[in-house]
């Protein structure tokens, strides 16, 4: 038997699945935003700096949910109709294409069948909230501040390119 065969040919091609850690490295930037970590970054790989040794660290995370605006039964039943509008007409040119002669029945019957289905489904799922949730919102992770690390053996050279960085921003503002 080959070693293509064999149980340790296909053990050595898998890898075992990381756990998180922490990360490691000097602290060479900190940053108000994640766009400006991400510009510092950047002006560090522009000047060759190995940035397979960097990691930017959000400290202290914070979940934010903005809302967007009031569910009322009218929004959630025509925001329905409207996604089930576009799933009927779909399915209904699917089954006109793989249909010979079917004409615009199918697309009829698809834009139908769309709009009632998806329309039931959302008036029983807002109806199963019974009120307790009656507005739309997007969550996201931020945070605080956002620092820049660097494994050590090029922490000096990157906080000097970014202290450069630093001064030449200071000086166009």
């Amino acid at each position: 038997m080959t070693q293509a065969f064999t149980q340790t040919a296909f053990t050595n091609a898998r890898t075992a699945p990381q756990l998180p850690t922490l990360p490691t490295g000097w602290p060479i930037g900190s940053y108000e935003s994640y766009e400006q970590a991400q510009h510092a970054v950047d002006h560090l790989a522009d000047n060759d700096f190995p940035v397979a040794d960097v990691t930017i660290v959000g400290v202290e995370p914070m979940l934010v949910e903005r809302v967007a605006g009031k569910l009322s039964w009218g929004k959630v039943l025509s925001s329905a109709a409207m996604s089930g509008a576009w799933f009927g007409i779909f399915v209904g040119l699917l089954l006109t294409m793989f249909t010979p002669g079917a004409g615009l029945l199918p697309i009829l019957f698809g834009l139908v069948a769309g709009v009632a289905f998806s329309m039931v489904f959302a008036a029983i799922s807002y109806g199963a909230t019974r009120g307790r949730r009656d507005f739309v919102s997007q969550t996201q992770l931020v945070a605080r501040r956002y620092d820049v690390l660097s494994q050590p053996r090029n922490a000096e050279k990157g906080r000097e390119l970014l202290t450069n960085l630093a001064a030449r921003t200071h000086v166009f503002n």
